[in-house]
């Protein structure tokens, strides 16, 4: 009954209401006009003429702290549910309906449902993924709405798509936050069974086999034992046979299915093919048999005991194996330190194992004691090797290579040492000594020869000089190489040579009597390499000559200084060290000892050795325009008195394009000869430049007699020396007045 329309007996229809705003329903989309407020509310509030209600999201009751969205505060939990639900089925007699057991997950953080079956092996029907995981909608009229947390509990029935799930159980997650929910969850239900899957079930369990199969599992130990290996080092003892000799090898058992490897450990320069195994993995029996023929070794035995075939015959498996083959193989337990392994007839014995192998055997048999057997013989001693002896050919070295290598090699340098030790300049690294025949015969007595010694190799190089009407064509005496000592196993080093040690070279006996300023200063700068050049290793040895007759050597030390200045010459020093020392001293002893109290002369000839410096760098780049140069030069000379005002010179030789720098170029024009008016001496300037008609040679002091001409200024080690002061030699003897 409907009341009437009068005062008082209304209701107001505006009343809790708040929104009565018109919304705007239409717009374009696409340039085409259409309605797009389906969700939105009309005045008041009110849902609007086709209009679809806002789903709703599950709703949780509000905990203390900040409030998180639901995707964030249920992120990754998910509510799983058992169910079942009923297919019919159709023309089978067997079967009328089948129970499809699944699994029902529903994720808390978007209210999204997904099913999944459980798969059956040889079930044919597709299984998986029912339904993927989105909102599913409740069934008609209300499939404007979604499920919620709210329609889910054991013993419910849902309806998804038409398909009628039945929740018999939740997992202990999912019990718990339905209870927390304030939710009563009712008891698991129990899920009917499947008619067929039970018929089937019965008909497997009623067949019986018609033959004893015998089924071996070895699926267990592959999966417990699978990629664990025993390795054991043995040694096979093949001495007797011809050209036989012990092998050692590695043996590896695995325990997956108790197959033995062996690998043979081949020796460098052995001789022996390195093959990757000595046997491959198989079960190693303990008695090797012959081959057997096919269709011997069955895995069954077959009886006939109903008569011949096809008068009625039958065949049955003999379940006994009568007839059947047994081996032995090789067990795990059977390899022990020490035990012999017969492999196809050749004796095996272990002699070690590896870590693990120790630790497997400790853990499951016991076993404590590995001793370590050494099958190789410690009193049999390693060959060596037998050098031939050198034939002559080559280098000693290089003929060496051709005994180390089946493929011939190069010897190797040392490359560091030749890049330290090579050329630099005028820095040579090449010590030159003079040297004569250590004989008595007179037409060999006169020879003299030039020893150089190259630092950057350890060579050698021999020439003699030719000398006029010596009757001995001169030239190279011996060539560039290593030389041996007369022990034949040792080579000759820097400090070998010195002034007054006789050397041996190929069999020709030389003695050292002289060397250049060079090869002094260079021992001296490294007196740790050379102790005949060693003062501090000199003065100990003088002393011990001289210090119990030193007020004696005083007397003829001041014997052979008639001026009576404290000094004398460097052959009176030689004289009285020679007659007291009794020649314990070297000559290049007596020559450093000298040289360390003496006054040198200053013969530092600049101007040749910058005129060397820059003949070299000339001759590098083959620059030759000397004459026209020259021509140049005359041509401005006008009054042809051979000097020149210096800038003249400069731009001629910068306009010939002379390769010099600026500051060696005024070097150079500076140390040549000026007239009174400052004017340069061209000719001189030109000179120095001219590397091919006037070369300046580059070593700055020539030994004595190394060219068999006697030189009348000779710039070496003995002329340096001048006026030797004995008393500063007896003071550092400990000479006291």
């Amino acid at each position: 009954m409907t009341l009437p329309l009068l005062p008082g007996m209304s209701f107001d229809r505006k009343l809790g209401k708040d929104k009565f705003h018109k919304s705007q329903c239409f717009d374009y989309r696409n340039d085409v006009a259409v309605h797009v407020g389906e969700s939105k509310s009309g005045i008041g509030g009110d849902l609007m003429p086709g209009g679809k209600p806002k789903p709703k999201h599950s709703c949780y009751p509000k905990g203390d702290g900040p409030q998180a969205p639901a995707w964030v505060a249920f992120d990754r939990q998910v509510l799983c549910f058992d169910a079942y639900f009923q297919e019919s089925v159709h023309e089978m007699r067997e079967e009328q309906h089948r129970i499809r057991k699944c699994k029902i997950y529903f994720y808390l953080e978007d209210d999204s449902i997904q099913v999944i079956e459980r798969r059956v092996e040889n079930s044919g029907i597709p299984q998986g993924t029912l339904i993927r995981r989105h909102r599913i909608p409740l069934p008609p009229p209300r499939d404007e709405e979604y499920y919620t947390v709210e329609h889910f509990n054991v013993g419910k029935q849902l309806t998804l798509y038409s398909r009628s799930f039945h929740i018999t159980g939740c997992d202990n997650f999912t019990h718990n936050f339905l209870r927390k929910l304030g939710v009563r969850v009712n008891k698991p239900a129990d899920t009917p069974s499947d008619p067929y899957t039970k018929h089937r079930q019965e008909l497997q369990e009623s067949m019986q086999p018609m033959r004893p199969y015998e089924k071996e599992d070895t699926l267990q130990q592959f999966l417990e034992n699978d990629r664990r290996v025993l390795r054991f080092y043995c040694h096979w003892d093949d001495t007797e046979s011809m050209f036989g000799d012990p092998r050692e090898c590695v043996l590896h058992y695995f325990l997956a299915d108790d197959t033995v490897e062996i690998r043979e450990i081949i020796p460098p320069n052995s001789g022996r093919d390195a093959v990757p195994l000595f046997l491959r993995r198989q079960k190693l029996p303990k008695e090797p048999t012959d081959m057997y023929q096919p269709g011997q070794i069955t895995k069954r035995t077959v009886l006939n005991v109903f008569g011949p075939t096809g008068h009625g015959g039958r065949y049955i498996l003999d379940s006994l194996k009568t007839g059947a083959v047994h081996s032995e193989y090789y067990d795990h337990s059977d390899l022990l330190i020490g035990a012999v392994l017969n492999v196809w007839g050749r004796k095996f014995r272990v002699s070690a194992c590896d870590d693990f192998t120790q630790e497997y055997y400790r853990s499951k048999y016991g076993v404590e004691d590995f001793p370590t057997i050494n099958f190789k013989d410690e009193n049999s001693t390693k060959k060596e090797r037998e050098i031939p002896p050198y034939n002559g050919f080559g280098s000693e070295e290089d003929s060496l290579c051709n005994c180390l290598n089946l493929i011939p090699k190069p010897p190797r340098r040392d490359f560091i040492k030749f890049m330290e030790k090579d050329r630099h300049g005028l820095e040579s690294n090449v010590l030159r000594f003079v040297a004569k025949m250590d004989t008595q015969k007179p037409i060999e007595v006169d020879r003299r020869f030039t020893i150089s010694y190259f630092l950057s190799d350890d060579t050698v190089l021999v020439f003699e000089p030719p000398q006029r009407n010596s009757g001995i064509i001169g030239g190279k005496f011996l060539e560039r190489g290593r030389v041996k000592k007369p022990d034949g196993v040792n080579y000759y080093s820097a400090k070998d040579l010195y002034i007054g040690n006789h050397v041996e070279l190929c069999k020709h006996s030389f003695i050292l009597i002289d060397a250049d300023e060079y090869a002094v200063n260079y021992m001296e700068a490294h007196s740790e390499e050379f102790p005949q050049a060693n003062i501090n290793l000199i003065l100990p040895k003088l002393l011990r000559i001289l210090e119990n007759d030193l007020r004696e050597i005083k007397r003829m030390f001041e014997g052979a200084d008639a001026r009576k200045t404290g000094r004398i010459t460097y052959n009176a020093f030689k004289s009285v060290v020679k007659n007291v020392g009794r020649d314990e001293l070297s000559e290049h002893e007596i020559l450093t000892t000298a040289r360390y109290f003496g006054e040198r002369k200053s013969n530092e000839d600049n101007s040749l050795t910058l005129a060397a410096t820059v003949q070299e760098q000339l001759r590098k780049v083959n620059y030759e325009n000397f004459s026209l140069m020259h021509q140049a030069c005359v041509y401005q000379d006008k009054d042809s008195t051979g000097f020149i005002p210096m800038s003249e010179l400069r731009n001629i030789a910068k306009s010939f394009k002379l390769p010099v720098q600026d500051r060696i170029l005024q070097a150079l024009i500076q140390i040549s000869n000026t007239s009174d008016e400052g004017h340069t001496d061209y000719d001189q300037f030109i000179r120095f430049l001219n590397w091919r008609d006037h070369p300046v040679t580059s070593q700055k002091y020539a030994p004595n007699l190394a060219f068999g001409v006697e030189l009348n200024e000779r710039d070496g080690p003995f002329e340096n020396l001048n006026n030797i002061s004995y008393m500063e030699i007896l003071t550092s003897l400990g000479y006291r007045d």
